[in-house]
């Protein structure tokens, strides 16, 4: 008789769990926990991911490699894809890289921004104000009502003022097709081939332009600037302008753009402390978050310093 595996036992996301692993695939589920309405939402997301995935693999762009979802078994609720080779382009991974492969994970990942930039229609130019992106009235309640019980009066100061920078920012930008998740974890490099694989299309889709010239894969790698100036080196200007780095527009929507990325982080971390822990677990998980609080608190103030020179 056939038993529902129980989630600890399985490599699993959020939705998906790896019922196969080979050499060169994996072959993927809906979490056993799922419903029917649940697995049917996901079999949605993953035709709408293969979409994505064929569009730009289409292109064909030797640069970089995008692992093919082969198919998908909608009886069965089952995908198979192409296992990227590699690892997770951390700064950790980075920091041990050579010159000349740090340059062509830069050219690479500038080459792929372009691509999914420019293999669809791009949009008008519009207003966006950059607080939308954010659960920004959970900053702004966390700042006023729990910040003052773990952070001093400066520190405080120094989140209100952001706070108020950030909910008044806005620029005009365009929408465009974007991968929109590129985080360390979406991105391998695989040291044999000097090759990075990108990965995770389900959030792929029409967003800001800069969101994805921006993300935090860059802010990890501390490569924002140089990905910027090698996309403006490959983008096809005809199709619609980009300013070049130095423009000081362009440095403000940089700026806030990287702030933004810092602020869901420390929101995140906000949502988990809590007022009266109930435990020695609860109270270290707070000193922690605090702790780790504080440190994106300095990145913030690095960040705005280096934007001032």
């Amino acid at each position: 008789m056939n038993k529902t595996p129980k989630i600890k036992t399985l490599n699993h996301g959020r939705e998906t769990y790896a019922v196969y692993y080979g050499d060169e695939f994996v072959l993927k589920r809906p979490l056993p926990t799922f419903g029917a309405t649940a697995c049917d939402a996901w079999l949605a997301k993953q035709h709408k991911t293969k979409e994505a995935i064929d569009r730009i693999r289409a292109v064909d762009n030797p640069l970089y490699n995008v692992p093919a979802m082969r198919f998908i078994n909608d009886d069965e609720y089952q995908i198979l894809e192409e296992r990227a080779p590699g690892v997770p382009l951390t700064s950790d991974v980075y920091r041990t890289l050579s010159r000349r492969q740090r340059y062509e994970i830069i050219n690479s990942l500038a080459s792929f921004l372009v691509d999914m930039n420019e293999s669809q229609p791009i949009g008008a130019p519009q207003p966006h104000k950059i607080a939308s992106e954010l659960k920004f009235m959970r900053l702004d309640n966390f700042i006023e009502t729990k910040m003052p019980k773990w952070f001093n009066k400066n520190e405080v100061r120094q989140m209100s003022r952001i706070r108020d920078q950030v909910a008044s920012f806005q620029y005009t930008t365009r929408m465009a097709w974007s991968h929109c998740d590129l985080n360390p974890g979406n991105v391998l490099y695989d040291a044999q081939t000097s090759k990075i694989s990108f990965i995770d299309f389900a959030e792929a889709g029409y967003r800001f332009i800069y969101r994805d010239i921006f993300a935090s894969l860059q802010i990890e790698l501390g490569i924002w600037k140089q990905v910027y100036d090698a996309y403006l080196k490959m983008h096809d200007k005809s199709l619609w302008p980009m300013p070049s780095a130095k423009n000081e527009n362009l440095r403000e929507i940089m700026k806030y753009r990287l702030i933004t990325i810092i602020l869901k982080r420390f929101i995140k971390a906000s949502d988990d402390l809590r007022q009266n822990p109930q435990n020695d677990k609860g109270a270290r998980n707070n000193i922690d978050k605090v702790a780790f609080m504080r440190d994106l608190m300095q990145n913030l103030q690095n960040l705005e310093r280096s934007f001032q020179k």
